[in-house]
């Protein structure tokens, strides 16, 4: 198989998969130690979300347990009255009680059956929504950085999927208790009417059990293995089917070539499958030939019983009925063990992920005194790497930044200059070095008190769906002040956006909900940019805020931050590859591969000749030089 088109292949397993892989390939003492610790998981979900219905439910299956046995027990004493000896007519009035309790047995069982489906109806959802609580209340807490890892967002993909495993397990536990319960009594019963029959009754299933077990650890392995192949299938099939992929998938006519590698994915998963499908049916048929061997004993040990005269005939209809109970109730135990132990696999790799987010994210030791504000904030050595990445993204950085500033970081693409934007306003944290604001390292400040005090614009904002107005007051949805919104509106050019909608501010910006609405990029960057000013921060960054917007619209937000830096005693950072709206920017700070080449105002960069003015004259050449 050549190269990949769509992402690559997986030179090495995440650490978290490995130590899913060795749940995989536990043996069977390792699925007695799993599938107890799997429901106790679930329960205490359970009891977390609605301990009255845990209860109930708890109730309801002991006592459908108590009552099967009881049933079983009523039935042996029918058959001792209907095979004694004495006239028929006095035999059969003789069992009516005891075929009565039979009838009430199976009625009662019934009655408890449909009121566990009920507990279960209710349960569930409560313990699917406790855990999707603490997998996203994990995730929302983690730091930046963990985001960049892409053996975390792929863990955070496999947890996604794992979710519907976890109502399917909550399901399991209340069957495998109720089966568990059925075999006991139906064990017990056997072993009343003789104690040869109690061990005789599991000879059916464990085969069974053994094959199911081989199974599912085959099928986990081979999802693990294709981790990778899954997220490109995801991948290609969201280029072929979003909107947003749509126009340039048809105008590079695209189309047949990523259809080529969606189905070259898709075969790859298929012919694993189908590999896996093969060897589980293998399994499943030899299991159930093994089965059929261990019931067949069952009845021959049935039968010498009979014969050597170890039974009394008048038991023999009990015995038959409690083995078949007993086999049926067991093979679905096994099953549903068997499926929870899958069901805990995936729980596991949900559990990991919130042990990974919380891991991640960002201890603070606050620092005593009042809350540090952006006033200076300095940087002393400071050094910025990516996970996985060999060189770091910023390197060694020392920077004053002070209020009533405006600072351009300019560079050519992959200078550091957005990262070292991210490290000012503590969205990164430095692997060396120290970014202080007021003195004081941002590792010991919360990071909501952090970035409560920034307001970022970005190149590619993210588009909320909800309304116009929203998406702008998002910024600071706790203000309500319609002159500074009005403000926002004008300064950004906003309000001819909003003007341009059919239900104006009121409109819902996302084609994903009827009669909603989507906007061109510059439009989008108006409205971020009109969400940045409403938010009315100390700090501002603005991240390339103006790439899609024409010259006037251009200049017209440069000028506006710059006049809020000055105005209203902001630090504001403009980070930006476009030279000629940042002359009047009090500093302009260059980089180069990660570190700070050159330093100071447009003029003076000029003199120096160096980087700075390279570019400067590469941009104005553009316009300088006559049309051909």
């Amino acid at each position: 198989m050549g190269e990949p088109l769509i992402g690559a292949e997986d030179v090495e397993a995440p650490a978290w998969a490995l130590g899913m892989q060795a749940t995989a390939e536990a043996g069977l003492f390792a699925v007695l130690r799993q599938v107890p610790r799997t429901a106790a998981t679930l329960v205490r979900w359970a009891w977390r979300a609605a301990p009255r219905w845990t209860a109930a439910t708890a109730v309801i299956q002991v006592v459908s347990g108590v009552v099967t046995a009881s049933g079983l027990l009523a039935t042996a004493s029918v058959f001792s009255e209907l095979l004694s000896e004495g006239p028929t007519p006095e035999r059969l009035v003789a069992a009516l009680p005891s075929l009565a309790l039979v009838a009430g047995a199976l009625v009662l069982r019934g009655g408890l059956d449909a009121l566990s489906g009920a507990s279960s109806a209710v349960l569930v959802p409560l313990v699917e929504q406790h855990a999707q609580g603490e997998l996203y209340g994990a995730l929302v807490r983690a730091d930046l950085v963990a985001f960049e890892d892409p053996d975390f967002t792929a863990l955070i993909e496999q947890a996604d999927h794992a979710l519907p495993r976890i109502r399917q397990g909550a399901l399991m536990v209340g069957d495998l208790v109720a089966g568990t319960i059925s075999v006991l009594a139906a064990t017990v019963t056997a072993g009343i009417v003789h104690p040869l029959l109690a061990p005789v009754v599991l000879l059916a299933a464990l085969p069974q059990a053994w094959a199911s077990l081989r199974g599912i650890r085959l099928m986990f392995a081979s999802h693990l293995a294709m981790t990778s192949r899954m997220r490109r299938l995801g991948v290609t099939g969201s280029l072929i089917s979003e909107r947003s992929a749509a126009a340039e998938v048809r105008a590079f006519t695209t189309q047949d070539v990523l259809l080529a590698e969606h189905e070259r994915i898709a075969a790859d998963l298929a012919a694993e499958g189908v590999r896996v499908a093969h060897r589980r049916n293998v399994l499943t048929t030899f299991g159930r030939a093994l089965s059929g061997v261990g019931a067949a004993l069952g009845y021959l040990v049935l039968g010498l019983l009979l014969y050597l005269g170890g039974l009394p005939l008048a038991l023999a209809g009990t015995a038959v009925i409690a083995m078949r109970t007993a086999a049926t109730a067991v093979v679905s135990t096994v099953t549903e063990a068997n499926l929870l132990f899958e069901a805990g696999l995936f729980i596991d790799l949900y559990r990991e992920c919130v042990v990974q987010a919380r891991r991640r994210r960002r201890t603070v030791v606050p620092a005593t005194g009042a809350t540090p504000v952006p006033d200076p904030i300095e940087l002393r050595g400071v050094s910025f790497r990516y996970p996985d990445q060999e060189h770091d993204a910023v390197h060694d950085v020392d920077l004053v930044l002070r209020r009533g500033e405006t600072i351009a970081l300019v560079g050519e693409n992959g200078s550091g200059k957005s990262t070292l934007a991210k490290l000012v306003v503590g969205l990164f944290l430095p692997d060396a070095g120290e970014v202080r604001w007021s003195g004081v390292p941002t590792t010991a400040i919360d990071p909501r008190v952090l970035h409560d005090q920034v307001a970022l614009v970005l190149q590619e904002p993210l588009r909320w769906p909800m309304t116009a107005a929203n998406n702008i007051r998002i910024g600071r949805l706790t203000r309500d002040d319609e002159d500074a919104y009005d403000d926002a509106l004008h300064r950004s050019g906003a309000r001819d956006v909003l003007l341009g909608l059919p239900q104006g501010e009121a409109t819902v910006l996302s084609r994903e909900f009827q009669r909603g609405r989507d906007l061109s990029g510059g439009q989008w960057q108006r409205i971020a940019v009109a969400r940045g000013l409403y938010r009315d921060a100390p700090l501002v960054v603005a991240d390339e805020p103006t790439a899609a917007l024409d010259a006037r619209a251009e200049h017209g937000v440069f000028t506006a931050l710059h006049e809020l830096a000055a105005g209203r005693d902001r630090v504001t950072v403009l980070v930006t590859h476009r030279l000629a709206n940042i002359r009047s920017a009090d500093r302009i700070v260059v980089m180069d591969r990660g570190r700070i080449v050159e330093e100071g105002t447009h003029e003076a960069l000029m003199e120096t000749d160096g980087l700075y003015a390279e570019l400067f004259r590469l941009q104005g050449s553009a316009y300088s030089e006559p049309s051909r």
